[in-house]
């Protein structure tokens, strides 16, 4: 016969298991607002740099920098505000928002080499806001309510952008990139912090 377990055991072994199961259920909320903002204002200094180009190539040259500057910017707010929180960015909530969130970006990637290759610039404003819509929408799925529906309105607006001609490629990208990661990032740092 073997003795039986402590009840200390035993009830630390339920407290893991509700843990656990709590941080699986749990809401990544270190979306960060100010942040969002701040990738918001890059947009549109982007977008009035882009449009001072003269060629397909610099205008995207404009934007990819301006991608990983958003990318910095969001990245580095993102790490301060669950730092703050001190809620950890890899643990459940927060893996499962990256997990969402990266493919349609690596997909929107690949596309805008593959149509630089083909000189199908026209259609990569509409591609981006449909693929980072969703992006966000999917990883909105593990965050609060309000990141899914920015993910929906970035969506609309790629959907109307892939099919306007290529003078409004501005327009689109300063409302999308720029209006609603600031009106958004605003909401966010009202309703839940920073």
């Amino acid at each position: 016969m073997t003795e039986p377990r402590p009840l200390s055991d035993r009830a630390l072994d339920n407290l893991s298991y509700i843990r656990s199961a709590m941080e699986r259920a749990g809401s990544f909320t270190a979306v960060p607002g100010w942040g969002t903002v701040a990738v918001g204002v890059t947009a549109l200094v982007a977008t009035w740099v882009a449009a001072q180009q003269r060629t397909d190539a610099a205008w995207l040259a404009v934007w990819l920098s301006d991608a990983v500057l958003g990318v910095t910017i969001g990245g580095t707010a993102m790490v301060l505000k669950a730092r703050a929180a001190k809620d950890p960015l890899l643990s459940g909530p927060g893996r499962r928002f990256g997990l969402a969130f990266l493919p349609p970006l690596l997909v929107g990637g690949l596309l805008t080499i593959a149509l630089h290759q083909v000189g199908l610039f026209p259609t990569m404003p509409g591609m981006w806001l449909l693929l980072y819509g969703t992006g966000v929408m999917t990883a909105g799925a593990f965050s609060v309510r309000i990141v899914p529906l920015m993910g929906l309105c970035f969506c609309l607006l790629g959907a109307v952008a892939l099919f306007t001609p290529a003078r409004f490629w501005p327009w689109f990208m300063a409302v999308g990139f720029g209006g609603l990661h600031i009106v958004f990032g605003w909401i966010i740092a009202r309703r839940y912090g920073g």
